[in-house]
């Protein structure tokens, strides 16, 4: 059985193609079969937008074991509706976390019934572990990801460079990525007057994370694996990664919706749920980073969805000091960038490439992130000039607290195809449970 989508505007890898793209059913899942002109009895989309379901590659969905956080019922949900239809799930901050086989395996009985996209688990890289590595490759994790300072929860404790060195040849020989919490600790300011953003501004200045991407740099060039920086907030070091990668060094980067939208100066005081780490820092910074993305520098958007249970985010006191640091936006990536991308000229094709093709190809999925011939059909259905307003009610992660709250966007997800199947439309959940692990 065959079908397909008729648009004027389908992003593939070599631009916009007006036509139709074909599905190859084979039992719920289909792959693309075609890019073709015309297709008899095709689904007309007019001028939609039909784009790659994007890949999630950095979010903490918080299952098992902190579920009242988020869970992946609720996650997948909220990514379905934001035409995301692959998400990597973080290692923390489950119980256990996901740093030994055991763990894996918990983890993946506990929330096989209730995904609503496809998923798969990067593993945690942590003090002790690193002969747990190469059983957790072979049972399908996509990577590691290791803190190099704390990582809010003491079960996951920050990894030395003795760690990285005795785990970064086993990723290697596999081929598999290590991913990084750059931030290297050193001298800060005293933390001043916690309801104050400032205070805690000055509290992670970008130093930590120039000093901390330098080692990580330098390891990656010895041992040659490959090696990602996750949500990068410091513009400061882009030069030096940017060298790193011209001499040869397998280093990628990523940065976040938050970086890219939000900033210092906007930040009002006692406002914890926009506490995040790196933290969301000034004007001029954010600016910088889009040009990072502009130069290639910077290759994946990604959500890092971090949520809590709203009393952990102490906004009865403000208290950013002590607030859980992580900002909900796992639904609301794709808008929140387009508004901001279109303004400095990208297109989607640009944002396809951001938050499809690269986050799959960090996770090695090649089934994944593109309109094209033989890949997965995973598609989201965009109008990419349909305006709303965030509100509580449009919201499906499971704590409605986020600074987003109350921004007025550009681009409405109209539907998302999973492997074929339409798991979204329109605020309606058609198909559930329908994700598979990678």
């Amino acid at each position: 059985m065959r079908r397909a989508l008729r648009s004027t505007r389908i992003a593939t890898p070599k631009g916009f193609f007006d036509g139709a793209v074909v599905l190859d059913a084979n039992q719920g899942d289909e792959k693309i079969l075609d890019l073709v002109d015309r297709f008899p009895g095709a689904e007309d989309l007019g001028d939609l937008v039909v784009m790659p379901g994007l890949v999630d590659s950095h979010a903490h969905l918080n299952e098992p074991g902190r579920t009242d956080w988020e869970g992946f019922d609720t996650a997948t949900r909220a990514a379905a509706a934001g035409g995301v239809t692959t998400i990597i799930d973080m290692p923390l901050n489950c119980i256990p976390v996901t740093t030994s086989l055991e763990a894996l395996r918990v983890k993946q009985a506990a929330v096989a019934s209730h995904a609503h996209i496809d998923y798969g688990f990067w593993g945690g890289i942590v003090p002790g572990n690193t002969d747990e590595l190469q059983p957790m490759i072979d049972a399908g994790v996509r990577g590691f990801k290791a803190f190099l300072c704390f990582s809010g929860i003491d079960d996951f404790q920050a990894s030395t460079e003795a760690d990285l060195r005795a785990a970064m040849p086993i990723l290697a020989r596999a081929n598999v990525p290590l991913l990084v919490h750059a931030e290297l600790e050193s001298a800060a300011p005293p933390f001043g007057d916690p309801h104050l953003y400032s205070s805690f501004l000055a509290s992670r200045p970008p130093r930590w994370e120039v000093d901390a991407i330098a080692l990580v740099t330098r390891l990656a060039a010895e041992y040659r694996c490959p090696t990602h920086i996750v949500h990068l907030s410091a513009a400061d070091a882009l030069a030096d990664a940017e060298q790193a990668r011209s001499a040869g060094v397998p280093l990628s980067l990523e940065t976040c919706p938050h970086y890219l939208t939000l900033e210092a100066e906007g930040v009002p005081d006692g406002h914890t749920e926009w506490k995040c780490a790196p933290p969301i820092r000034e004007h001029a910074n954010r600016e910088r980073l889009w040009e990072g993305l502009r130069r290639g520098s910077i290759e994946l958007v990604v959500s890092d969805h971090s949520p809590c249970t709203p009393d952990l985010k102490k906004r009865d006191t403000g208290d950013f000091e002590n607030a859980w640091g992580g900002i909900a936006s796992l639904q609301l990536a794709l808008p929140l960038v387009w508004t901001e991308a279109q303004q400095r000229g990208f297109s989607l094709l640009d944002l396809a490439r951001w938050m499809s093709a690269a986050p799959a190809a960090l996770a090695r999925l090649p089934h994944k992130g593109r309109i094209a011939p033989g890949m997965d059909a995973d598609l989201v259905v965009l109008d990419p000039d349909a305006r709303c307003t965030i509100t509580p009610e449009l919201l499906y992660f499971r704590h409605k607290l986020t600074p987003y709250m109350g921004r007025t966007v550009t681009g409405r997800v109209r539907s998302t195809i999973l492997r074929g199947t339409t798991i979204y439309t329109d605020g309606a959940f058609p198909a559930l449970a329908r994700g598979r692990r990678l």
